[in-house]
C-alpha cells in the first residue's frame, strides 16, 4: 500500500507525460504487464476511440504501428468498455492462425492477456487504460492496484495533453504571424492584401483570429502582445 500510494502521488505530481509513464511502468512491469495503451473514448461514437495518448509494446506480435482504428480493429475486446463499468481481464489465443479474444474472470494459460480499466467522469465513459503481457499477475490485488494507477494516470495525462493543446492553439499560424508582422510595420490592410496576394477580407480574418488567439481587443493590442510573446519581432 505504501508503494502504491507513492506511485499515485508521483503520477499526481507529474508535469510531463514521461514521468507518468515511468510511474506506471514501475508498478506494472513487476506484475508482468509490458504493453500499454491509453486512449480517450466516447460511447456515442461508432469508432469508440477518440485519441490515443500513449501506446507502448508489441501488442500484435508483428510490430504494426497502432492508431485508434487499428487498435479497435485488431483488439475487438476493447469495445467491452461499452458494456461494463468495471475493469476486466481478457485473453487472446491463436489457433490455426485465427486470433480469438475473450473477456475472462481470471487470465490463465498461454497467450497474450490483459486488463482494461475504463475511466468514467461527469459525461460518462471518458477513456480507458489497457495493460497487457504474456505472463501477468491476475490477482485481485494486482487488478485493484492497476485500476487505481491506470485511472490516476489517465486523468493526469489527459490534463497535460489538453493543456499542451491549449498552448498550441494560442500560437499564431504562419499566415497570421505574417499579416500581423506587416501590420506592425505600418502597412495598411489593402497593401498587405496586395503584397500577399490575398483579399482584404482574408487579411481582416487573419487579424481577427490573431486577436482571438492573443486575447486582444484591438489589432494594436494584438501587435503588442505578439511582440512581447516573441511571436513577431519588434
Amino acid at each position: 500500500m505504501d508503494q502504491l500510494f507513492q506511485i499515485v502521488r508521483a503520477i499526481e505530481d507529474s508535469d510531463n507525460l514521461s514521468s507518468v509513464e515511468d510511474a506506471v511502468r514501475s508498478i506494472a512491469l513487476p506484475l508482468g504487464y509490458d504493453r500499454f495503451v491509453m486512449f480517450s473514448a466516447s460511447a456515442t461514437r461508432d469508432e469508440l476511440v477518440e485519441r490515443i495518448y500513449w501506446v507502448e509494446g508489441n501488442w500484435f506480435g508483428d510490430g504494426e504501428a497502432i492508431d485508434a482504428k487499428t487498435y479497435v480493429r485488431r483488439c475487438p475486446v476493447a469495445r467491452h468498455v461499452l458494456d461494463t463499468d468495471e475493469p476486466f481481464f481478457w485473453t487472446k489465443t491463436v489457433s490455426a492462425r485465427v486470433e480469438r479474444y475473450r473477456v475472462v474472470r481470471f487470465p490463465r494459460g498461454t497467450g497474450l492477456h490483459g486488463l482494461q480499466v475504463p475511466v468514467f467522469g461527469r459525461t460518462g465513459l471518458e477513456g480507458a487504460m489497457s495493460f497487457g503481457g504474456n505472463s501477468i499477475d491476475g490477482s485481485v490485488a494486482a487488478r485493484l492496484a492497476l485500476t487505481i494507477v491506470g485511472t490516476s494516470a489517465f486523468r493526469v495525462v489527459r490534463r497535460l495533453v489538453e493543456a499542451r493543446d491549449d498552448r498550441l492553439q494560442t500560437s499564431l499560424s504562419p499566415r497570421e504571424r505574417e499579416v500581423l508582422r506587416w501590420t506592425a510595420a505600418g502597412r495598411r490592410q489593402a497593401d498587405i492584401a496586395a503584397t500577399l496576394g490575398l483579399s482584404e477580407r482574408t487579411v481582416e480574418n487573419h487579424l481577427r483570429r490573431a486577436r482571438l488567439r492573443l486575447g486582444a481587443a484591438t489589432t494594436a493590442q494584438a501587435v503588442l502582445a505578439a511582440i512581447r510573446s516573441g511571436e513577431i519581432e519588434n
